[in-house]
């Protein structure tokens, strides 16, 4: 089990060694295009044009919110976006890994939504809003009734 946590940890923190923070624009037909958003100076990001862009990584951390939380303590994650117009989130939790979408809500740049699920049956619904490009918080219920805080941003 220990060598289970180590090996995910160390993948998370591989895949957090780049970020990047996308912002929808207004396409002319009414669509919308996604491009990087440009970090603050000495911040760490890919920046590079939406056609053939890297996906870019940000780690998700959820700390216990409720005493269901706390049996299983801090929670690590991550953010994944494609530069496509969509996200992946991926999070580890009591022995099921959860993979789901992470959308911008519409009219609103800040504020997004992320939802996981396990072939096993967990699930997870996430509401966020981003403070930086590259930090944001908000909450995460779990199918368990476990709720937590989200801190979004590479430490």
């Amino acid at each position: 089990m220990r060598t289970l946590r180590t090996s995910i940890a160390l993948a998370f923190a591989a895949a957090a060694l780049s970020a990047c923070y996308v912002i929808p624009l207004s396409a002319p037909d009414g669509g919308v295009i996604y491009s990087p958003y440009p970090p603050p100076s000495g911040g760490v990001a890919t920046h590079m044009p939406p056609t053939g862009s890297m996906p870019a990584v940000l780690t998700a951390r959820l700390y216990p919110s409720n005493d269901l939380a706390t049996q299983t303590g801090v929670v690590t994650g991550t953010v994944t976006n494609m530069m496509t117009g969509k996200g992946r989130f991926q999070v580890s939790y009591l022995g099921q890994v959860l993979t789901g979408e992470a959308t911008r809500v519409s009219n609103d740049e800040r504020r997004g939504v992320a939802s996981a699920y396990s072939p096993a049956g967990m699930y997870m619904s996430c509401e966020y809003q981003m403070n930086t490009p590259l930090q944001g918080a908000g909450s995460c219920t779990f199918s368990n009734g476990a709720t937590y805080q989200l801190h979004l941003g590479n430490a």
